[in-house]
Formats: C-alpha cells, structure tokens, sequence
C-alpha cells in the first residue's frame, strides 16, 4: 500500500495567496490499524529553492551571506542571519537558479555545481524542497561585489570564512540556519576531511 492510498483530502480552502499560498486542508489518514481518522492541516506552499556552499579546499574556506530574516527576528533573533546563499526556483532549473544566486548574492561566477542532496525544510507545515549544492571557488572567479537585489529587499554582506571558524559558528549559536549547518556537516565530512 501506498501512502496515497492511505490519504484521501476532503476539502481545501485557500486562506491566503498574497506571495505564497496557504491553504487549510482537511483529509483522512488510513492508520495502522486500518481506520480513518479526520485531520486538519494549514500547508504553507512557497514553491522549491536551491542553496550553495561555495568551498576553497586549498584555502580552507567557504564562503556565506549575513542578511536580515524578518521570521527569525520576529521569533526573537536579533542579529543579522548567517546562510548560504539561496533563492526560490520560481520554475527554473535549480543548478541554472543557484548559479544566477551566486553571481547576484555572493559575486562569484561558478565553474563546476555539484548537487549534493535534497531536504524538506519544515515539512510539517510548509511544502518547500531545497536543492543543496556545493562548488569549488577560487578568488579570480569573482565577478562582483555581491550584495543581492534591491528590489527583492536584499542587502546581503559577503563572509569568507575558514572552516572551521564557520564550524565553530554553529557550536557558539551564530549559526542557525538549517541549510547552512547541513552544507557545512557535508563539507566538514566530504571536503575538508
């Protein structure tokens, strides 16, 4: 038996579509035991995105983004969050979209994007998938400043950063975010061994 066989939605109301949809959804679970059970759940869909870590093995060093993040500091982060950089397919192909984020946020036009795995972020409540992707960098790869879209609302500040410094970051809690400290593990475990 599929899981789809075990699921069978009975009713979705759309509860906002400003920039992303939010959606009320009520269905039955087929339990282990066979009966059905009546849930009800809001889903979050803001599409599918793409990230990367770009890596110096020589060096030693990555390279990450520090930007403000509306929903960390509203959930009482003040500081400004430290990431890979990353952005939202909006139906492009995620190596083609982490390669336009790379030269818009970091500066760095990339050779050789490698993916290295996909994850749901929060899939308890939001439907986003993020295609994590790593790519050798070297210094004369720079082909600008960086900084992000200012009509996306972006002001990113570029950190290069040694490894381990970066692994220390989420030790110490100045790193929190999710993607990043996943992409650093698999650094840590397949780069820089």
């Amino acid at each position: 038996m599929s899981v789809s066989d075990r699921v069978r939605v009975k009713d979705v109301r759309v509860l906002s579509d400003k920039k992303y949809l939010l959606k009320s959804t009520t269905f039955e679970w087929r339990r282990n035991n066979g009966e059905w059970q009546t849930q009800v759940r809001e889903v979050y869909d803001r599409g599918n995105g793409a990230t990367l870590l770009p890596y110096n093995r020589k060096r030693r060093t990555v390279v990450l983004v520090r930007q403000f993040r509306l929903p960390a500091f509203v959930n009482g982060y003040d500081d400004l969050l430290i990431e890979t950089a990353a952005g939202m397919l909006d139906d492009a192909d995620p190596e083609a979209r982490i390669r336009a984020e790379a030269e818009e946020e970091i500066g760095y036009r990339l050779h050789d994007v490698h993916k290295v795995f996909e994850a749901f972020m929060t899939p308890g409540a939001v439907t986003e998938k993020i295609h994590c992707f790593v790519a050798e960098y070297e210094p004369e790869m720079r082909i600008g400043d960086g900084g992000g879209l200012v009509d996306e609302g972006e002001e990113i500040e570029v950190l290069e950063l040694s490894i381990d410094e970066a692994l220390a970051m989420i030790a110490d809690g100045r790193i929190m975010d999710a993607k990043t400290i996943m992409l650093l593990q698999h650094a840590a475990l397949h780069i820089f061994k």
